[in-house]
């Protein structure tokens, strides 16, 4: 009777629970699965590497593509339009118009031994982008590690070979450029997938328990910088103004010296003409020469004055130009 009783109470459950009805849940369930699984979505600034099992077989642009369901192909979707930035020496908590930075230390970053034996805290910021994501994804384990790592090396590199006061002043453009360039050759020789955007030197000084001195150092040096610049000025105004002062002497020497000369050299010609005119007439040449002489004195001759040569007394004579 009791056997009946548990025939009867389980019979209708017999009924609803059969292999076939089972089947259709699970083929429905696997459906829903594979469904599920086979579409997936790449934004505008990413693309997805398809993986089948665990290898890449293919690179998916933006939009809405299929793959293979139930784990068989796997879709990672790589940034590759999206800038990144690794900062050396300091961080940034939140950016904006009051930027805030973690006050913790991060000297051991930043600080770097210069050329001529000096320490300068160099602080630099790192920008790239994604550019190979098959490589980005299987070249190396850490790729942003191994960018921190190389860019660490390359600037330490290319600071050592600057004096601190390049580092500090007119060779910051130049030593940004350097180590990008050098910085871009080794991520490629690694094969790291990354492209480098820009490097920026954020802040570059003195560490910060040498500041004082190194500033009481660069304030000597600028004022021997300004001596020296004022001294080349005077030099500049009074060696040329001294030169062409000694031009100028030396060429009016010049020209009375061959004043002089021709003047010498017409009066021994006039001489001898008038020596040769003299030889030939004597007389008549002396009394010219006589008048002549007389000629150019009485003009300049205030009082003229006329001896007797018996009485050894002035002869009077009408004052006829008063």
């Amino acid at each position: 009777m009791q056997d009946l009783q548990e025939l009867i109470t389980q019979q209708p459950y017999t009924q609803l629970i059969t292999p076939k009805r089972v089947l259709i849940v699970i083929v429905s369930i696997i459906i829903l699965a594979c469904l599920a699984t086979s579409f997936y979505t790449v934004d505008a600034d990413e693309i997805a590497v398809v993986l089948m099992f665990g290898k890449s077989v293919r690179q998916a642009e933006p939009g809405l593509h299929f793959k293979l369901p139930l784990g068989i192909e796997q879709a990672i979707n790589i940034p590759v339009r999206k800038v990144f930035k690794e900062e050396f020496g300091f961080r940034t908590l939140r950016a904006g118009v009051r930027t805030q930075y973690d006050t913790r230390d991060f000297s051991d970053e930043s600080l770097l031994l210069t050329g001529d034996l000096s320490i300068a805290d160099v602080e630099w910021v790192v920008q790239y982008k994604i550019k190979d994501p098959k490589n980005f994804l299987f070249s190396v384990r850490n790729p942003q590690q191994t960018l921190r790592d190389l860019s660490e090396s390359v600037m330490s590199r290319v600071v050592g070979d600057r004096t601190v006061t390049e580092v500090l002043t007119v060779g910051r453009i130049e030593i940004a450029a350097e180590v990008e360039q050098h910085l871009q050759q080794l991520l490629d020789l690694y094969q790291t997938g990354l492209d480098v955007a820009t490097v920026t030197l954020q802040d570059v000084n003195p560490p910060e328990t040498v500041k004082t001195a190194f500033n009481a150092v660069n304030e000597a040096k600028q004022e021997k910088e300004r001596l020296i610049n004022e001294a080349w000025r005077d030099y500049n105004q009074s060696v040329p103004k001294a030169k062409g002062l000694a031009a100028q002497q030396i060429s009016e020497a010049q020209g009375y010296a061959l004043k002089r000369v021709n003047e010498a050299q017409g009066d021994a010609d006039r001489f001898k003409a008038i020596r040769s005119e003299y030889q030939k007439a004597k007389e008549v040449t002396r009394r010219r020469l006589y008048l002549e002489a007389m000629q150019q004195i009485l003009p300049q001759v205030k009082e003229i004055y006329v001896i007797d040569n018996q009485t050894n007394s002035p002869i009077p004579f009408l004052q006829l130009k008063e």
